[in-house]
């Protein structure tokens, strides 16, 4: 098989390998050198005419295509979408495992009902000015300390670059707050110590008082002024996160049903494939999520723009599809207000890999939410309450994104990724899946799982998403992923910063 077509009314065709001039491929003769992954017109393509995969338009005959041409971004032009939303008229009913028979994981069972699948201690920084601070206290607990404390993951400092310069209301600073409320509060954590400066805009106190946190044994607070220096900082840090390690190394793993997985869907570093093997599969993963009763969570705004009309169909109302399409007219007009444009996305080695336009992109990058219904839409960090499929507003760059959906709750990660990114987070693990195999086998530290096999092997998309569901479970008991194996995850906590910097 040298091209895959995914729709009958395409009018390109996806080469499974590069391909010379001359190639008869799905009846036509290639006229130009076709690299893996790239789309061949398989019929003559009029000038301004639509370009069609996934039976979608994904771009404009910048000129006269003629069957058998290359085709990518010296040919195609790429339109704001203007597309007729429909609301909750395609809508397929999940079909719940009974609770007695549903699958289950050894997690972490916290005092207040949550379920980790990691055990943590976290120091999160309110400002750039503790962050020095935050990673000395971390840089104490090595490897022969921790080795006291068996079941303790790790120490980890979670460090930004913002907390003041900015105005003290508005999306930049709600965000920011959510975003440290979701990791002081997020189930993998057996104990958090907050470390600020003093005189930032961000206060600590005031997101205590805003969020109702209390201190105790396994929550702290503290500030450098007030401490009397970095040194002292550093030292009491180190004190008051030893006794929080007796306290963390007491948890065990006990039993708990798969509805308590909150799963962020992810992808990076996407190619052609991305949209046809991992995408798709993880889809199928999410399905079989959706029906244990635990939650699966799309993002990145971005990068489903042009796909968001396939997601509409499927609100479970139309206030929650909505909510989505509000999400997606913010979004343009943010761009437009900073000089961008909605396909400033593709990157680089996303058109390397073969993908031409933010529509196509978003095409294959929505195939990570199933079929399920859209049960909710929400802000950057907020917390997930729906269970099922739902969709957060996060940018498209990935850290940035994994950040506010683990700030949501999520204590899985599963990011597709056809180029091989680089990328691991805590404290929810990453699990990495390849879109083909050549990348899988080249990056086989990095990749959890080879979804290329469903091209290359003939593996099916269900048996494959039950591959990776299976992996859900194994990771959430306590298997490393590879990301987690080579150290992945403390620099990947990057808050999306919202607004002027003052």
């Amino acid at each position: 098989m040298e091209t895959v077509r995914l729709d009958p009314s395409d009018n390109v065709v996806t080469a499974t390998r590069a391909l010379q001039v001359g190639v008869d491929v799905s009846g036509v003769i290639t006229r130009a050198l076709i690299p893996t992954g790239h789309k061949i017109a398989t019929t003559a393509i009029d000038q301004g005419a639509v370009i069609r995969k996934y039976a979608q338009v994904i771009g404009y005959a910048a000129c006269d295509i003629s069957a058998g041409d290359h085709v990518h971004t010296h040919n195609v032009d790429f339109r704001s979408t203007e597309a007729d939303y429909a609301f909750s008229n395609d809508l397929r009913p999940v079909t719940p495992v009974p609770e007695t028979a549903r699958d289950s994981f050894m997690g972490y069972r916290r005092a207040d009902g949550r379920i980790g699948t990691r055990n943590y201690i976290a120091i999160v920084t309110s400002v750039n000015c503790s962050a020095t601070a935050a990673r000395m206290i971390a840089d104490h607990f090595t490897p022969d300390i921790m080795a006291a404390y068996p079941n303790v993951d790790g120490v980890v400092a979670f460090v930004h670059g913002t907390g003041c310069g900015m105005a003290g209301d508005g999306d930049g600073f709600e965000a920011l707050q959510r975003v440290m409320w979701g990791y002081a509060r997020h189930p993998n954590h057996a104990g958090v110590l907050m470390v600020g400066l003093g005189c930032e805009m961000n206060q600590i106190d005031w997101l205590l008082e805003a969020y109702g946190l209390k201190q105790g044994p396994t929550f702290q607070v503290m500030n450098i002024q007030s401490v009397a220096g970095l040194r002292k900082t550093v030292a009491k840090g180190i004190e008051k996160i030893e006794a929080m390690l007796t306290l963390a190394n007491e948890a065990t793993r006990t039993p708990c049903p798969a509805s308590e997985l909150m799963v962020a869907l992810q992808c990076g570093g996407s190619d052609a494939w991305s949209g046809i093997t991992a995408n798709p599969a993880l889809g199928y993963a999410c399905d079989l999520l959706a029906a244990q009763g635990g939650t699966g969570v799309l993002a990145e705004t971005p990068e489903i723009y042009g796909a968001e009309h396939l997601l509409t169909r499927r609100a479970v109302d139309r206030a929650t599809g909505e909510r989505l399409v509000g999400l997606i007219r913010w979004w343009e007009d943010y761009t437009a207000r900073n000089k961008g444009s909605m396909d400033n996305n593709p990157s680089p080695g996303n058109k390397a890999g073969g993908l031409t336009t933010i529509l196509e992109k978003s095409l294959g990058a929505a195939a990570k939410g199933g079929t399920s219904p859209l049960t909710g839409v929400y802000k950057y960090a907020e917390q997930v309450t729906a269970r099922g499929f739902t969709f957060m507003d996060t940018p498209g760059y990935d850290p940035a994104s994994v950040t506010g959906q683990i700030a949501g709750g999520c204590n899985l990660v599963c990011f597709t990724t056809g180029r091989g990114s680089a990328f691991g987070s805590k404290p929810a693990p990453t699990i990495k899946v390849a879109t083909n195999s050549a990348m899988a086998k080249r990056m086989q530290e990095d990749m959890d799982v080879d979804a290329g096999t469903i091209l290359t092997e003939g593996i099916s998309l269900e048996e494959k998403g039950r591959e990776i569901y299976q992996m859900f479970l194994a990771v959430a008991s306590g298997v490393a992923t590879k990301s987690e194996a080579q150290g992945l995850g403390d620099y990947e906590f990057v808050p999306w910063q919202i607004g002027a910097v003052m």
